[in-house]
């Protein structure tokens, strides 16, 4: 095993947290924060808002640093470069990792209030639920990650006292393209998964059958990504993003059906966080700008 190097430790520290993921979540929740505040920045207190992303991000990476320590095996298979497999990272420190950021993002939930604290409560108790017990159930696990992923609109409502229609839609709609992300990781995984027991849509009906699930969960986030504007929810602004993120995740359902492989899959995987991230900008600036 290759020398661990402070530098290898330290890429190693950064690549278990998946920043970009975490740092999605934390802007989620301030996404949410602005929403319901009708983009009265008066009415957002700069701390809450800067502890909303914290409490955002830091949960989300503690799931992802638990979700690696519990999947260190497998990832033998499917992805030995991981930090732990590869011994950048040790499972002691792993563990001492995760349990410092949750930490970190639930004294931040507290001080934003206690209706945020039982929030961040119930997505950390989800996300180790998942990674200790359910991620070998298939689509339950894929729906309890979608879960968390759906959570920091409501949070951000919360945070402010107004929790409305707009961030339950848009809720809904990051939990269906995430659901889709989910199933199509299952293809990438589907060796290891397999391997150990973790019964995907992949592992257990095939890479097509997953294939053909993840598509239809794409397109059905981007008909309901419709519904925000016929309900009148956001303005004209809304309207050429989230056209760029249905665009997106169509394309990515064509690549997916046509060739359902390991690589392809990969690919959709990260094109989908990317697509993810433009309809974020799309509820904002529909909700805010015009």
């Amino acid at each position: 095993m290759p020398r661990r190097s402070l530098a290898r430790v330290a890429s190693g520290l950064v690549r278990i947290v998946r920043p970009l993921n975490s740092l999605m979540v934390g802007a989620a929740t301030v996404v949410g924060m602005l929403i319901a505040t009708g983009g009265r920045l008066e009415l957002l207190r700069p701390n809450v808002a800067l502890l909303g992303f914290i409490a955002g991000f830091t949960l989300s990476a503690a799931a992802m640093v638990v979700n690696d320590y519990y999947d260190r095996e497998v990832d033998l298979i499917n992805d030995p470069a991981r930090p732990i497999p590869s011994g950048a990272i040790k499972p002691g420190e792993a563990v001492a990792l995760a349990v410092l950021l949750a930490a970190l993002g639930l004294a931040a939930s507290a001080r934003v209030g206690l209706e945020c604290l039982a929030l961040a409560g119930l997505a950390a108790a989800v996300a180790a639920g998942y990674a200790t017990a359910f991620k070998a159930k298939g689509l339950l696990g894929n729906a309890m990650v979608s879960f968390c992923v759906a959570l920091p609109f409501i949070y951000g409502g919360l945070a402010v006292g107004s929790l409305d229609a707009r961030l339950l839609v848009f809720a809904s709609i990051a939990f269906l393209a995430n659901m889709g992300r989910e199933v199509a990781k299952g293809i990438v995984d589907v060796a290891g998964d397999s391997a150990m027991g973790v019964r995907t849509v992949a592992a257990i009906y095939g890479r097509h059958a997953a294939a053909r699930l993840a598509s239809t969960l794409f397109l059905a986030a981007v008909m309901l990504s419709a519904a925000p504007w016929l309900l009148g929810y956001v303005g004209f602004c809304y309207l050429p993003l989230v056209a760029i993120c249905d665009a997106g995740l169509i394309r990515s359902s064509l690549s997916l059906l046509r060739s359902p492989s390991r690589e392809v899959a990969r690919r959709v995987k990260g094109e989908v966080l990317v697509w993810m991230l433009i309809g974020l900008a799309a509820f904002l600036s529909g909700s805010l700008l015009c």
